[in-house]
């Protein structure tokens, strides 16, 4: 099979979970020569150099429903039942009784409708002037590849720990999209959406590599040992298991006591629908702030408007930016990617809802868990749960009093060897042997 050195790496511009998975693949991405964008960059299926009209406005009215929904939860009264009601249509079904569950819904159907009538089209087009491997985050783009006569090969990354349908094509049987499968719940499940098994390949969810270092990632082995250090101050799990401890961490990386302050991270979804609970927690937290015995890092991402509202109450509280606590923003996704991974090295426990960051848990970082908006992210948090790498959050704004608790019995501790030891960290590796040599 021909080797290749690039790849055309597609996602959609809408949350964070789409681009994310795409930046670990930034170096090998490849665009069209007459875009002259004269460097890599991932590609933007809602909005690349000369979209059509038509293709944009339905990318719109897609990301406009994708951020109301983020948000419907927050509607006062009305909303729960709201979002209750689009996510029964997005909803995924129990894998139990195994069962055929390859017949398409209503959106799939109505997507394929749009895609029939042109929709995507035009990329598929601009791509096939030089038609390297195609590799997508987001199940549309894939489609479009499939159904617009695509002629190199059409990858597709599944970015949660299970998926309904809709990230299935319309008629799986005769699909050419291969599916990079990040676990092996989303493999069966995309068996029982009537995809061939010889078009699903288990690569694990790609992590970018300055968290992980090298390939015995390194990086990630000495970051785990400070936070066992920081994140067991009792001893109680280092105890139990100090010949498990021995064996993954070894004489090169040892534990480290006494480090301070403990380092957590509270990530804000796209939408910034929960950044009132960062609020909370640095409310619970500030004593500890002060006396430098914890550090907050709050992310904004990209978002300005969460980035200001967290300003203005660091304002009203007398911090000062940087005094123990910090916001992660960028006004480029990518620059901010690059920020926050960048954060999580010295980070120490992340705080987010478990949407495509789960598959960070694979790094050693514990998950303390904020609810979840959706579906998928309601069984992401049973994953995380059912590999010991998370701990569902309590009352935010009594952080202080159940963190202490957390720290004195070291479950913070045994949550990031867990994720450590039951998480695959090599999805980077594995998709991109696949994207150049057509294996891993």
């Amino acid at each position: 099979m021909e080797a290749f050195k690039k790849a055309y790496i597609v996602a959609a511009d809408m949350g964070y979970g789409h681009m994310r998975a795409a930046y670990p693949f930034l170096d090998i991405a490849a665009t069209p020569e007459d875009w002259k964008i004269g460097k890599p960059a991932i590609i933007s299926a809602n909005n690349y150099p000369g979209i059509p009209l038509f293709d944009k406005l339905i990318w719109e009215s897609i990301r406009k429903i994708y951020e109301w929904f983020s948000r419907t939860n927050t509607i006062p009264f009305i909303g729960k039942y709201l979002f209750d009601i689009l996510d029964y249509i997005q909803r995924i079904e129990p894998f139990y009784p195994k069962r055929d569950l390859s017949a398409p819904r209503f959106q799939t159907k109505r997507l394929y409708t749009t895609i029939k009538n042109g929709h995507g089209r035009h990329l598929i087009k601009e791509l096939n002037k030089n038609p390297l491997p195609l590799f997508t985050t987001f199940f549309v783009p894939a489609f479009f590849a499939d159904e617009h006569g695509y002629k190199g090969d059409i990858y597709c990354l599944c970015t949660d720990t299970d998926i309904s349908r809709a990230w299935a094509p319309l008629h799986p049987k005769k699909s050419r999209i291969i599916y990079c499968a990040p676990n092996e719940r989303v493999k069966e499940r995309l068996e029982l959406y009537g995809v061939r098994p010889e078009k699903i390949v288990l690569t694990g969810f790609p992590i970018p590599k300055e968290i992980l270092g090298g390939e015995r990632c390194e990086a990630a082995r000495a970051a785990l040992a400070r936070r066992i250090g920081k994140l067991d101050p009792e001893g109680v799990y280092q105890e139990k298991y100090a010949s498990l401890i021995s064996k993954e961490l070894g004489r090169s990386h040892p534990v480290v006591y006494g480090a301070k302050p403990i380092v957590i991270t509270f990530a804000v979804g796209g939408a910034g629908a929960q950044s009132k609970i960062g609020v909370a927690i640095l409310k619970s937290l500030l004593h500890e702030i002060k006396n430098r015995k914890i550090k907050l890092n709050l992310v904004a991402g990209s978002s300005l408007m969460v980035y200001k509202g967290f300003q203005n109450v660091l304002r009203g509280m007398g911090i000062s930016e940087g005094a123990g606590v910090d916001i992660i923003y960028r006004q480029d996704k990518f620059e901010y990617f690059k920020e926050f991974n960048r954060t999580l090295i010295d980070t120490d426990v992340l705080w987010t809802k478990p949407s495509e960051l789960s598959f960070y848990a694979g790094t050693g970082l514990p998950i303390i868990i904020a609810p979840p908006l959706g579906s998928h992210e309601k069984y992401n948090r049973k994953w995380l749960l059912k590999n010991g790498a998370g701990l569902d959050q309590y009352d935010p704004r009594y952080t202080e009093k159940w963190l202490k608790d957390m720290l004195a019995t070291g479950s913070l501790a045994e949550a990031a060897m867990s994720g450590f030891l039951n998480i695959s960290k090599h999805g980077t590796d594995n998709i991109r042997n696949l994207l150049m040599h057509g294996k891993l």
